[in-house]
């Protein structure tokens, strides 16, 4: 049997680029060669896309064995026009690239390829729409403000009547927690909104919620499965990007100590919140489980997360009895799943 084609795309503009790179080479190393062709295809900081072996440079040494470099690898808007490739795995984090932006071009070739549509992947990847999607399916999820970078002078002051200090302030479009602040006085709150408006126009700001940081990863299309819950305890106030790469101090509790009813309650919760999101593929969705109330709040989901060595998401599937090399094998065919089953729908009477 001839082998799949796989192209892992990565890199992108973004400021996440460097994650999505060291994502991608952990799914270089882990998918199986004896299944796989796999075909490195990165975006440059600038938006070029670049070749193969140019491609190829930009990962860990570590992860170039076994790449095919020299083939041609295009990809194309037309239908049937790309070639090289029979899967695309779009290793990519944050903008213009888990926005929903790939994904339309993704589209428009007729191209298979791992994770959520345009639709999932935008809302996705916008809190402010995510949440009031939570909210429209009655999910309990953490209030918020929603602040335009033009009305920071004009509106700032509502969040923290609302709320209260400690606050955290949020890109509204952005992942592993790039942008993100918390504050507990007016200097700091300045700074929160400052920060996070250098990467983008809208910012979420929130409360702090006093809960322990509840995480489950979700796969499948229209009939999804969730992992067994896992716990993050940050070394720091909160799970900082820092944190999330750069250091060892936070501490990941697979599974989380909770109660087989708390198990069973925060994995419908997760399921249900990537069914309101309109996801598909994978997810990791994220809760705050608050001390005062014993209730799970919604937080969030990320439609393309972490694939590091470290990362939570393959962490608890190996967990629930699914290793990370075939939980790539699932990816891949529900990724083949999910275009037959979209070349079955009619666009012409």
């Amino acid at each position: 049997m001839a082998k799949l084609r796989v192209a892992v795309l990565f890199g992108g503009r973004s400021g996440e680029h460097e994650i999505s790179i060291r994502s991608a080479a952990s799914v270089v190393r882990a998918l199986d060669r004896s299944r796989y062709e796999v075909i490195p295809m990165a975006i440059a900081k600038d938006g070029a896309w670049l070749g193969p072996r140019e491609s190829a440079a930009l990962l860990p040494d570590e992860s170039r064995e076994d790449l095919t470099t020299a083939a041609t690898a295009a990809l194309s808007r037309e239908p049937g026009a790309s070639e090289g490739f029979d899967v695309v795995f779009p290793v990519l984090h944050g903008t213009y690239g888990e926005d929903g932006t790939v994904q339309g071009l993704l589209e428009l070739a007729d191209v298979a390829y791992v994770g959520s549509g345009v639709v999932g992947s935008a809302c996705g990847m916008d809190k402010d729409v995510m949440k009031r999607l939570f909210r429209e399916r009655g999910l309990p999820t953490v209030p918020h403000v929603t602040l335009l970078r033009s009305e920071i002078d004009s509106r700032a002051g509502e969040a923290l009547g609302r709320f209260g200090y400690p606050l955290f302030v949020k890109p509204a479009n952005l992942g592993s927690s790039v942008g993100i602040s918390r504050a507990t006085n007016d200097k700091e709150y300045a700074k929160a909104l400052a920060g996070a408006a250098r990467f983008d126009r809208k910012l979420i700001v929130e409360p702090g919620v006093d809960g322990r940081e509840i995480e489950v990863a979700v796969l499948g299309n229209d009939a999804p499965e969730a992992s067994i819950a896992g716990e993050i305890v940050p070394g720091d106030a909160f799970y900082s990007y820092e944190e999330k790469y750069l250091t060892d101090s936070t501490e990941l509790s697979i599974p989380a100590k909770l109660s087989e009813e708390q198990q069973a309650e925060v994995r419908r919760l997760a399921v249900e919140a990537f069914k309101a999101v309109e996801l598909s593929g994978l997810a990791r969705v994220d809760f705050f489980l608050e001390r005062s109330s014993g209730r799970f709040l919604l937080n969030e989901v990320n439609t393309m997360p972490g694939f590091t060595s470290i990362s939570m998401y393959p962490k608890l599937w190996e967990a629930t009895g699914l290793p990370y090399a075939k939980l790539l094998d699932r990816l891949v065919a529900l990724a083949i799943e999910r275009r037959d089953e979209r070349r079955s729908t009619r666009f012409e009477l």
